[in-house]
C-alpha cells in the first residue's frame, strides 16, 4: 500500500488521506480546509490526484474539515461510494446542504455589495453538488467489515468525538492501517468514549490538542460564571459554537445552570442555527452513542429559543435585553454568528465566549488573539466586549488523553504518522510519542507519500 497526504498535514483542516493498493485507490476523509487564505485556496485549486480514478470515499466523521470537500469531488469526476456511519451520514445531510447555502450567501452578499475582486464571485460549490454527493452515501455499522475497493477491508470502531465519529481500520490481507479520525475524549459530558485499538502496522493519528492539556476547571461553572458577570452589566452574550457537538454541550450546560438556579431561569437563550435544532434532534435517534438519558436530551432540546428567520437574527441585534445567543460558526468563519459580532463586539458590556479550537487564520483565531478589529463584510469592526475562553469542552482529546489511547496499543505500530495538528502540536505529540512510547513516530508534510511495507 501507499498513503499520501492530501490534506490535515503541517494544519488542522483539509483531512485527506489517499491509500493506493494495487489497482485500488480509497479516500480516507474528504474535507474542506480552513483558516489562513493559502490554505483556503487549495480548496479551490486543482486537486493533486485524479478524482476519477478513486475507487471509494471512507468518511471518519461528518465536520466540514472532514466532508466539506466531497461536492468537489464529484464535480471534478468522481463517481463511486462514500462509506460513512449512519449517524455520519445523518449529519452530512444536514450539514453538506447548510455548507453550500452559506456559500451561496457569501458570494450573493459580496456581488451585491461590490466588495469583491471576482466579477462576478462564485460559491465553491451549490446546494445541487451538494445533493448530489449525498446520493452516493452509503452507511455500515459500526464493528463490521466491508470492502469499499478491490483487495480491501474496513472496518469502523468508534471514536467519540461526534455523532457517527468513527476511527477507520484498513487491512489489504497483510498490512493493517489505523486513522485514529478525530479522537474524543475519555469523560466527555455527551459522548461515549473512543474504543481502543490494540494492534495497527502503520498509524495515523489526530495530534489538535498534541501540544495541549484541558483546562481542568469545571466548564459548567466557567460559563455560569461568564453569563451571570455579563447580564449583571446588562451584556448580551454571543457563543460561536459548531452546530455538532458544541451547541448540543453548551445548550446542557446552560440547562443545568438554569435547573441549578445559577443563572436566572428566565434568562433569554437563543439558538440562532436552524441546523443545529435538526443536529439535536439526531441525540435522541442515535441514543446509543451517547451518555445522556432521555431526561437530559428533552433539557437539552427545550432550553433555547430557536431563531428560524432572518428577520429574527436581525431583531436580536438591535435588542439590548440582557440574553445569550449561541450561533454557527465554531470558528466565526461565517454563519450568523458575524453579523451578531458585528452587532454586540463594539459594546463593552457584552461578551463573546469561545468554547473550542479556534484555528490559525480564522476570525475567531484573530479575536481571541487580542484583535482590536476584525473585517466582516468588507467593513473592519471594533472589538470591545468582553473575551472570554472555555477550553474545557472541546470535544477533541487533549494531549494525555492521545497518550493514553495509544498505550492501549499491545504492540508499537511499524509507523505512527502524526497529522491533523497545527505544526507546533503535531511536533510536540511526536516527541512525546518517541520520548515515552518508544516508537518511531514522523510528522509528514503536505503531499508527502509513503510506502507501507515491510521497511519504514
Amino acid at each position: 500500500m501507499r498513503l499520501q497526504f492530501l490534506g490535515a498535514a503541517g494544519t488542522v483542516t483539509g483531512s485527506k488521506y489517499l491509500l493506493q493498493s494495487g489497482k485500488s485507490q480509497l479516500l480516507v476523509d474528504c474535507g474542506l480546509f480552513q483558516g489562513f487564505k493559502p490554505l483556503r485556496l487549495r480548496n479551490w485549486a486543482e486537486p493533486p490526484f485524479k478524482p476519477g480514478d478513486v475507487s471509494a470515499v471512507v468518511l471518519t466523521h461528518a465536520h466540514i474539515d472532514h466532508s466539506g470537500y466531497l461536492p468537489l469531488l464529484l464535480k471534478k469526476g468522481f463517481h463511486g461510494r462514500i462509506y460513512c456511519t449512519e449517524g455520519t451520514a445523518d449529519l452530512c445531510r444536514i450539514l453538506l446542504p447548510d455548507s453550500a447555502r452559506l456559500a451561496e450567501e457569501d458570494a450573493e452578499r459580496a456581488n451585491r455589495r461590490g466588495y469583491t475582486k471576482h466579477k462576478p464571485a462564485l460559491p465553491l460549490y451549490t446546494e445541487r453538488d451538494a445533493a448530489a454527493a449525498l446520493g452516493h452515501l452509503v452507511t455500515v455499522p459500526f464493528d463490521q467489515d466491508f470492502a469499499p475497493a478491490p483487495g480491501l477491508k474496513v472496518r469502523f470502531g468508534c471514536a467519540g468525538h461526534i455523532l457517527g465519529a468513527a476511527n477507520v481500520r484498513v487491512s489489504d490481507g497483510r498490512l493493517k492501517i489505523v486513522f485514529s479520525g478525530d479522537m474524543g475524549r475519555m469523560h466527555d459530558t455527551i459522548m461515549r468514549p473512543p474504543e481502543r485499538v490494540s494492534r495497527a502496522d502503520y498509524l495515523v493519528v489526530e495530534s489538535t490538542y498534541g501540544n495541549r492539556r484541558h483546562d481542568p476547571a469545571n466548564p459548567e461553572k466557567q460559563l455560569g460564571e461568564i453569563i451571570g458577570r455579563t447580564i449583571a452589566r446588562g451584556g448580551t452574550v454571543v457563543i460561536p459554537a459548531f452546530a455538532v457537538g458544541r451547541t448540543q454541550a453548551l445548550m446542557l450546560a446552560i440547562a443545568r445552570l438554569k435547573a441549578k438556579k445559577r443563572i436566572p431561569q428566565d434568562l433569554p437563550v437563543y439558538l440562532n442555527s436552524p441546523m443545529a435544532e435538526d443536529v439535536t434532534d439526531l441525540y435522541h435517534r442515535h441514543a446509543d452513542e451517547h451518555r445522556l438519558s432521555a431526561k437530559d436530551c428533552a433539557a437539552m432540546c427545550g432550553v433555547a429559543k430557536i431563531v428560524n428567520s432572518v428577520e429574527e437574527s436581525k431583531k436580536l441585534n438591535l435588542s439590548r435585553t440582557p440574553k445569550v445567543i449561541i450561533a454557527g460558526s465554531g470558528m466565526a468563519t461565517g454563519g450568523r454568528v458575524v453579523h451578531h459580532i458585528a452587532a454586540f463586539g463594539p459594546r463593552p458590556e457584552n461578551t463573546i465566549v469561545f468554547a473550542g479550537f479556534q484555528a490559525g487564520g480564522t476570525r475567531g483565531a484573530a479575536i481571541l488573539g487580542g484583535a482590536k478589529e476584525v473585517r466582516i463584510h468588507g467593513a473592519y469592526v471594533p472589538i470591545k466586549f468582553e473575551i472570554a475562553s472555555i477550553m474545557g469542552m472541546s470535544a477533541h482529546a487533549d494531549a494525555d488523553e492521545i497518550m493514553a489511547w495509544l498505550k492501549g496499543f499491545e504492540k508499537a505500530p511499524r509507523r505512527t504518522f502524526v497529522t491533523h495538528g497545527e505544526p507546533a502540536a503535531a511536533d510536540t505529540l511526536r516527541v512525546r510519542i518517541r520520548d515515552e512510547l518508544g516508537w518511531d513516530a514522523h510528522v509528514p508534510d503536505h503531499l508527502e507519500e509513503v510506502e507501507l511495507g515491510r521497511g519504514r
